[in-house]
């Protein structure tokens, strides 16, 4: 398949370097598109020296920073344009190992969507305080439940999409940002009854750089996730996929 890794940026200059060079080795033939928000810390310089090195490597900068959604949002419409068969959602942070990429990537062509999982067996989290640990565990928990979806790994942001994937879930028309984005999609792919596989990963907490999350994409999520499954009791009929 001729499949494109899309890697949202915002202040990501002490990682996006090191996950290029780390991609170009250990997948070669794959292409990847960053998506920056307008970085402030040199981030767009450092990605557009790879892309005149590699025509593998593309750079999207958008104007504003509007959330995580419309930054997979338009690097979706950007591979979709370009006929892409298999899209990559993954993390700039080195959270998403490389070495993972390539489990996921090799599976890829059996399943509509590949999950890189840290609630499956076999999956593991690095240098995570239990704090967040814990809200990781019971927010996955309570979004399996409220929304009735299968997927253990449903706030995972490590995915891989076949292009008809991301068209039949109506990836395009989701409107979610942050956290709630990934449940949002979780819940799409399982409406759409896609094949799902997840695969177990090692998640490593970013070294340099800070998190994005924060206490207001928490509570967005949890508010969502509370009025979506119970508009779905109430109603009785799928959230998004019409």
């Amino acid at each position: 398949m001729t499949t494109i890794i899309i890697i949202p940026t915002f202040n990501e200059a002490e990682n996006i370097a090191k996950l290029l060079r780390d991609i170009v080795v250990a997948a070669p033939d794959v292409h990847v598109l960053v998506v920056d928000d307008s970085s402030t810390d040199g981030t767009p310089d450092i990605i557009h020296r790879f892309t005149l090195e590699n025509r593998h490597i593309h750079l999207l900068v958008r104007p504003n920073k509007t959330g995580l959604g419309d930054a997979y949002r338009a690097g979706f419409a950007w591979a979709i344009e370009r006929a892409y068969e298999a899209v990559v959602q993954m993390d700039a942070d080195g959270s998403h190992r490389v070495a993972d990429l390539v489990t996921l990537l090799d599976v890829a062509n059996s399943f509509d969507v590949v999950i890189g999982s840290r609630w499956v067996k076999g999956g593991k989290i690095m240098n995570w305080p239990a704090k967040r640990y814990l809200l990781s565990k019971l927010g996955n928990i309570y979004g399996r439940l409220m929304l009735r979806i299968a997927i253990k790994d449903a706030t995972a942001g490590f995915r891989v999409y076949s292009r008809q994937a991301l068209e039949n879930a109506q990836i395009l028309n989701s409107t979610s940002q942050g956290y709630v984005f990934q449940l949002e999609n979780s819940v799409r792919v399982s409406e759409a009854k896609l094949s799902v596989q997840e695969i177990p990963i090692t998640f490593v907490e970013r070294e340099f750089g800070e998190s994005k999350m924060n206490a207001s994409i928490v509570k967005e999520a949890m508010l969502k996730v509370t009025f979506w499954g119970l508009r779905g009791r109430i109603l009785g009929h799928n959230l998004f996929i019409k």
